[in-house]
């Protein structure tokens, strides 16, 4: 009994040693993204990359699921126009990550040579290419930007809703300072 005990746990040591041996090869096989400059041509795919992965970690979002539109105007219009302002700031820059052709990340930029602090707005990686490091690169990236830019300090925001920022830039050496806390008051109802 004692035999077949441990042939049976051999046995699964072997499955799960060519588990990991398959997993790794897969990792290999994957094609590791570029990471370049934004071109003009790239910008409609930045929007989409936006509306898709954007919803659950904005507050922009988290306004609206309370207090419905505003001016007529829904999230998704909110979040376009800060990221066009973004695009069009002439002290920002946006990098992407493109596999294959296709732009499958961005990570936005604010380089402020009087403060010589350089702030990421925006971090966006499609889903379907999520967990592949390309997020990380990007930050990295952009950190090597900020630095050949003479920046002296990096600084990230995320929301308590988005876990996935929490557990990434602590890991690539941002600290946590402070927490803000968002209010805002409906002024579309009248008090009695």
């Amino acid at each position: 009994m004692a035999v077949a005990h441990r042939f049976h746990i051999l046995c699964g040591w072997v499955l799960l040693y060519l588990s990991l041996v398959g997993l790794m090869k897969d990792r290999r096989d994957v094609d590791y993204p570029v990471i370049r400059e934004v071109k003009p041509s790239d910008h409609v795919e930045i929007e989409r990359i936006t509306l898709s992965v954007f919803g659950p970690s904005t507050f922009e979002r988290n306004v609206e699921e309370i207090y419905g539109l505003i001016g007529g105007k829904d999230w998704k219009w909110r979040k376009m126009r800060h990221l066009v302002a973004d695009l069009a700031d002439p002290d920002g820059r946006c990098l992407v990550a493109e596999m294959k052709g296709v732009v499958v990340g961005y990570i936005t930029m604010k380089l402020d040579a009087d403060s010589a602090i350089g702030v990421i707005p925006n971090l966006a990686v499609e889903s379907d290419f999520a967990g592949l490091g390309i997020g990380r690169q990007l930050v990295k990236s952009a950190i090597n930007v900020m630095t050949q830019a003479g920046m002296e300090l990096a600084r990230i925001e995320t929301l308590e809703q988005n876990p996935i920022g929490q557990h990434l830039y602590p890991k690539l050496g941002f600290t946590e300072f402070a927490r803000q806390i968002y209010f805002a008051k409906d002024l579309k109802v009248q008090e009695g």
